[in-house]
């Protein structure tokens, strides 16, 4: 069954599922205390994993947060206050907010003349799948299914919330149109022309160009729990739980890649490199051997898938813009 969860980053809550194997601990032979089992120490890695990836994607909406413009929002405000005024047919009141607005926008041109867009708005939302990786995979070979079968609205009925990201969206002023737009707009109540005034500010409010920021919470979480694995790895003289435990975060991390690539965060040729150099890793670390730089390598991978699904995303949304700027229009 899958779930869509949607809420602002205050109120987000994960729940990954993360497929393991049961593997009794051999308590007889367990030196340095008693190693927890398999599925107790995944469950926690996921559980700290995924506890990260919140922390990361609540500390980016933060910084984001920071970035909003308060003239950028008064310039907003303002420009529905006129439209409001309009709608009342009091010229005046709509030409002083229009006013008002124009300033806004003049002081942010003014300190940075360069400045392309205008943050006036963030949010960020979480859609994560109740599943694991089977009925991923399940569920998509049945959409596929449908699509083949000329089902359009079941598959995509199927396949809505089908993702395990949070989605960080910026609103943004276009400061190379929308000062104009406004501008515009003066001169249409000026001579009258109110109802086309009001279609202009409308038209203007519609096409704010919103950024959209993703982030792959399964990936983040292969991330984070290669950050431990690297540190253990480079530790000599490791202790048997160490060892277990370094297992553990790897085979963690190489279920999360799985749930990714289930999910469709990349190719197949994508996640085949990834999981030829986890076993890599593996391959050096085995024994309690240890080393340093055995991680350089996936870590520059696993950010370059970072940024292709980023890229992606800014390339769907710049021909969603475009559409809603021809649908304006």
């Amino acid at each position: 069954m899958v779930r869509s969860l949607k809420t602002t980053v205050s109120c987000i809550a994960l729940a990954l599922a993360v497929p393991y194997a049961a593997i009794a601990a051999d308590l007889s032979t367990a030196k340095s205390g008693v190693v927890a089992s398999t599925t107790q120490t995944q469950n926690a890695i996921a559980a700290k994993a995924n506890n990260k990836a919140v922390q990361e994607q609540q500390d980016q909406t933060a910084q984001r947060r920071k970035q909003i413009s308060a003239e950028a929002m008064a310039a907003i405000a303002e420009t529905r206050n006129a439209l409001i005024a309009l709608d009342a047919g009091k010229k005046d009141d709509a030409l002083a907010a229009l006013e008002r607005a124009t300033g806004k926008l003049e002081l942010i041109l003014a300190r940075d003349p360069n400045l392309a867009l205008a943050p006036t708005n963030v949010e960020a939302v979480t859609v994560n799948v109740m599943a694991d990786t089977d009925k991923v995979k399940a569920m998509r070979a049945e959409a596929q299914r449908l699509l083949d079968d000329g089902q359009v609205q079941a598959a995509r009925h199927l396949l809505d919330g089908l993702a395990s990201e949070t989605v960080i969206n910026v609103s943004n002023i276009p400061l190379a149109t929308y000062p104009a737009a406004i501008k515009q707009a003066v001169k249409f109540v000026d001579d009258g022309k109110l109802d086309a005034a009001k279609q202009n500010l409308q038209t203007a409010l519609n096409t704010l160009v919103v950024k959209s920021n993703i982030i792959p919470l399964p990936v983040v979480a292969a991330q984070q729990m290669l950050v431990e694995a690297d540190k253990l790895s480079a530790k000599s003289n490791r202790k048997p739980n160490e060892n277990q435990r370094l297992n553990d975060l790897l085979n963690g991390a190489r279920t999360q890649l799985e749930f990714a690539e289930a999910l469709g965060y990349g190719t197949h040729q994508d996640f085949q490199g990834l999981y030829a150099q986890l076993d890599g890793i593996k391959s050096k670390t085995t024994n309690g051997q240890s080393g340093n730089g055995f991680f350089e390598s996936i870590k520059s991978s696993l950010s370059d898938l970072v940024k292709s699904i980023q890229s992606a995303a800014d390339n769907i949304s710049a021909a969603g813009q475009a559409k809603n700027s021809t649908n304006s229009n």
